[in-house]
């Protein structure tokens, strides 16, 4: 399939500087992602994915979050946190617990056995953040970068316009 062509009247299509930042910003954050996934795989048995449910859960007050709110820290729909949740539940590493104040509602928990297995996770993840892209980077262009990112994260939940 070729090249697009067509411009709509309505669109605004990326110059060739935008383009390159677009292209290397999706290349880069995939590959690290899937790097990071597969490590976690293999020497934890858990992805990325999950291991973000424990770390969210080991840093809410009292290690629990409404699972309505951890869907939404991590940018999930319910069914998506669903699937992710049920593994980890099977494992013994959260809980799901009523909500003694509204019938609704229910939390999420993480158990010692979770902590644990976050606590040993934890150490070879930051190793390969380290690896794949905080240390490729000199002080000024991770300066750069975090004030770049921090500004989209900051935008990220503001309607478009």
């Amino acid at each position: 399939m070729g090249a697009v062509t067509t411009v709509s009247s309505s669109s605004r299509w990326l110059s060739e500087r935008e383009q390159r930042a677009w292209r290397a910003f999706v290349a880069v954050s995939s590959v690290v992602m899937a790097e990071l996934d597969a490590e976690l795989e293999t020497a934890h048995g858990m992805s990325l994915g999950e291991y973000a449910v424990l770390v969210e859960l080991s840093e809410a007050p009292e290690q629990r979050l409404r699972m309505t709110d951890l869907a939404g820290r991590l940018h999930l729909s319910p069914s998506g946190l669903t699937r992710r949740f049920d593994r980890l539940a099977r494992q013994g590493l959260v809980t799901r617990e009523a909500c003694p104040t509204d019938r609704r509602a229910v939390y999420a928990g993480l158990t010692p056995a979770g902590l644990q297995r976050l606590e040993d996770a934890a150490p070879d993840h930051v190793a390969g953040v380290r690896r794949l892209l905080i240390d490729r980077l000199d002080e000024a262009q991770l300066e750069q970068l975090t004030s770049a990112l921090e500004m989209l994260r900051s935008t990220c939940d503001e309607p478009a316009g």
